[in-house]
């Protein structure tokens, strides 16, 4: 079934570091690619990073690239998002999301129908 349980979110200083989980199913990870977004109050939700079920491409978004780490951990049936150096402006709802796709993912968020319940991050300065 197409389920998404993220955890991780909390309260960090900024340029700390947290660590995001989605929890899923084994048919998720290997047929569908998965993906991160954040969506901050009053701003459109924004995709950061994504990673293909065929062979664990990754794509990120400008603004996390070199501080954001997607992977995936097949046993463990879990997407991660370690994220590191985060600011004031990273804060907000980080979401899960499942891409009916199976080659190269994207971090468009109008292609992603399945989505988690989102985990809170914030960044106090």
């Amino acid at each position: 079934q197409l389920q998404l349980v993220e955890s991780g979110g909390g309260l960090v200083q900024s340029g700390g570091s947290l660590r995001l989980s989605c929890a899923t199913s084994q048919f998720v990870l290997d047929y569908y690619n998965l993906g991160w977004f954040r969506q901050a109050p009053g701003k459109e939700r924004e995709g950061l990073s994504c990673i293909s079920a065929r062979d664990g491409g990754t794509v990120y978004a400008d603004s996390v690239k070199g501080r954001f780490t997607v992977s995936r951990d097949m046993a463990k049936r879990t997407v991660y998002l370690q994220m590191t150096t985060l600011q004031p402006e990273d804060a907000g709802v980080y979401y899960c999301a499942v891409e009916h796709r199976y080659l190269a993912c994207s971090i468009y968020a109008e292609r992603y129908p399945v989505w988690g319940q989102g985990t809170q991050v914030t960044v106090s300065s």
